[in-house]
């Protein structure tokens, strides 16, 4: 039996990957025995900072990503894609409907038995035939960081993370705002964009910097991750940074005055019901009643009814280099695996992906066979190789990049084309290491093109 623990994407996935080889799963999860300060519900797999699973395209490191996953069974990815919700050329879910489907899954394989409860040591795993996969999470328990911390030799990595706040779709005036998505002419686009004039950014600019922050209690340094910066760091880095960040206007046209906006916010549906929105970047660790007031400064939000406000939380990572192989598994001991965030990935899909990889490693050790990595030349084998072969000394979780890709021996000039070709060699390799037909799927062919 493989025991698991952590009931997030990467456990999920690793304990489907498993069970799906015959293997039976044990997936501990400490939720709701023992909760967390930004979770809401007892479901596995629930989504707490954003319900965006990034670009869709091939065209895109991680939409590569999530198609390799989808050619090995991914969980994750088929539950996604049954739980969409428009977000133009991104990838989004219902995140209520998804944790709901990942749990309905996973409770429902006769293969897989959910313990509740926390988990206060990191499990023995000396038994070949009983491997251990510790997918936490960012948030992680206090007794298992100090586990890590043992584990490691050195200090842990620390990031503080924020999560954006989302508002009520009744609350918000239609009329001052507009719908489509970037580069697309046709009026039914995927986000809500609230422009904003000059003026209006100017005011918004001088508030996000001038805010009352939340405290971040006894912690050291606040260090974030530069992928997922809080929106009042990001104003304090100069005047236009949001412009040509989350705010960009470019692809964007205000139909009332058929002009670029100076700025937009915009907002991503995010539920099927359409009932609540997101605000797309403006994840924050401004205090409660200062978000309610910031963010009704932006047009269409002046009666802005939020269900939730941004929060901040610190993640928890490992110096993966100094403690994993490419394949999950620990350096001091081939039993144990690491997968998640806590593993030192960044992204719910890189997360996901690690667990699938862990999982299928595991399943391969319980059954007497040897653990094995995709070759670099796909996102998730250049991935694994990143986590475990980067520079110790200055490690930082790392999203799914074609940089972290080796070049093709006669690339296109063309940026498109090269990403492309980069894709199809990622696939064909994926195939020839896993075993499965290299034949596109008429999906796959459509995300492609």
């Amino acid at each position: 039996m493989i025991r698991i623990v952590g009931g997030g994407l990467a456990g999920c996935e690793a304990a489907w990957q498993a069970a799906s080889r015959g293997v039976r799963v044990a997936l501990h999860e400490m939720r709701p025995v023992r909760p967390t300060a930004v979770h809401k519900t007892d479901r596995l797999a629930e989504l707490v900072c954003s319900n965006s699973f990034r670009g869709a395209k091939l065209e895109h490191a991680v939409g590569l990503l999530k198609e390799e996953m989808r050619r090995l069974g991914s969980l994750v990815m088929r539950i996604a894609d049954e739980t969409s919700v428009p977000a133009g050329a991104a990838l989004a879910v219902d995140r209520e409907r998804f944790a709901a489907g990942v749990t309905g899954a996973i409770e429902a394989h006769p293969l897989i038995s959910v313990v509740r409860g926390e988990v206060l040591r990191i499990p023995a795993a000396g038994d070949p035939a009983s491997p251990v996969i510790v997918a936490t999470g960012p948030l992680t328990s206090a007794a298992l960081s100090a586990e890590f911390a043992a584990l490691v030799g050195r200090e842990h990595l620390y990031f503080y993370d924020a999560i954006s706040p989302i508002v009520l779709a009744e609350s918000i005036d239609r009329s001052r705002v507009f719908r489509g998505s970037r580069w697309d002419e046709s009026a039914d686009g995927d986000y809500l964009n609230c422009p904003l004039d000059a003026e209006e950014y100017r005011a918004l600019h001088e508030a996000l910097v001038t805010a009352e922050l939340a405290d971040v209690h006894d912690f050291d340094e606040a260090r974030f991750f530069e992928g997922c910066l809080p929106v009042e760091v990001m104003a304090r880095r100069g005047f236009d940074t949001l412009r040509f960040g989350p705010l960009k206007p470019v692809g964007l046209t205000d139909p009332t005055s058929g002009r670029r906006p100076h700025a937009v916010v915009q907002l991503r549906q995010d539920n099927l019901a359409a009932e609540h929105y997101s605000l797309v970047g403006f994840q924050t660790q401004l205090k409660w009643g200062e978000q309610r007031r910031v963010l009704r400064m932006i047009p269409g939000l002046e009666q802005g009814e939020f269900v939730r406000y941004g929060m901040i939380h610190r993640n928890t990572y490992i110096n993966a280099p100094t403690v994993l192989r490419e394949t999950w598994q620990t350096r001091s001991n081939p039993y144990l695996l690491i997968a998640g965030q806590i593993s030192g990935v960044e992204g719910y899909v890189e997360s996901a992906a690690s667990g699938l990889l862990a999982g299928i490693n595991a399943a391969a050790l319980a059954q007497g066979r040897a653990a094995s990595a995709p070759p670099r030349t796909t996102a998730m084998g250049a991935l694994a190789y990143y986590v475990s072969h980067a520079r110790p000394a200055d490690y930082q979780p790392t999203n799914a990049a074609f940089g972290l890709l080796p070049s093709l021996d006669n690339p296109p000039r063309n940026r498109r084309q090269r990403r492309q070709a980069l894709a199809a060699r990622a696939l064909r390799d994926l195939a020839d290491w896993s075993g499965s037909p290299r034949t596109h799927d008429e999906r796959a062919s459509a995300v492609l093109s």
